[in-house]
């Protein structure tokens, strides 16, 4: 994790928060309320995904692959990131590009909310879009499915993270409220 130190309230106002973690971790949730606490405009690259290409996520992975995926979400987050003032809720996976990571690091906040797998089994059992949960039905297999994918994101999360926030037992408001505090003490 970065150092704090100390800031300028006319750099952070105009400054980017970047929200990155597991699915279900609530990035898409907090990121809006954030946006409208911060007065801020608020985007999700799952759903700029979505607008651009006029198709679902799970659509577009099961047509483009996983690896033509990330390409196009590489491209959305490296021009978004490039904006000045917003909040950004980015995919699961987006920090398996070297590129974005390098994006998100040095154009923002970097925000990793954390949660368990328990609570990320009970926030995506009934969400049929995230592709990488439709393969796997059985709750077991899903629970496998997400052990490996921390085990293989949560260090990329970890290297990026300016500060890491548990969504677990704490309401919207309070990882909100966390984020701003953060923010408000640190130079970015």
């Amino acid at each position: 994790m970065k150092q704090l130190l100390s800031y300028n309230k006319n750099i952070l106002k105009k400054h980017n928060i970047f929200l990155i973690g597991p699915m279900g971790a609530g990035k898409s949730t907090i990121g809006r309320q954030l946006a409208n606490q911060l007065n801020m405009e608020f985007f999700d690259s799952d759903q700029e995904i979505e607008t651009r290409t006029g198709a679902n996520i799970s659509w577009v992975f099961d047509v483009e692959g996983e690896v033509r995926f990330r390409d196009r979400e590489e491209k959305i987050i490296n021009e978004l990131t490039k904006k000045q003032g917003i909040i950004l809720a980015t995919g699961g996976g987006s920090i398996k590009s070297s590129i974005t990571r390098n994006n998100l690091a040095t154009r923002g906040l970097v925000i990793y909310l954390t949660t368990t797998i328990e609570k990320q089994l009970i926030r995506t059992q009934h969400d049929k879009r995230r592709p990488l949960l439709r393969t796997s039905s059985i709750s077991e297999n899903v629970r496998e499915l997400l052990e490996i994918l921390a085990k293989e994101r949560n260090p990329l999360y970890e290297e990026i993270a300016d500060i890491s926030i548990s969504t677990d037992e704490q309401n919207i408001r309070i990882v909100v409220n966390k984020i701003i505090i953060f923010r408000n003490q640190s130079t970015i």
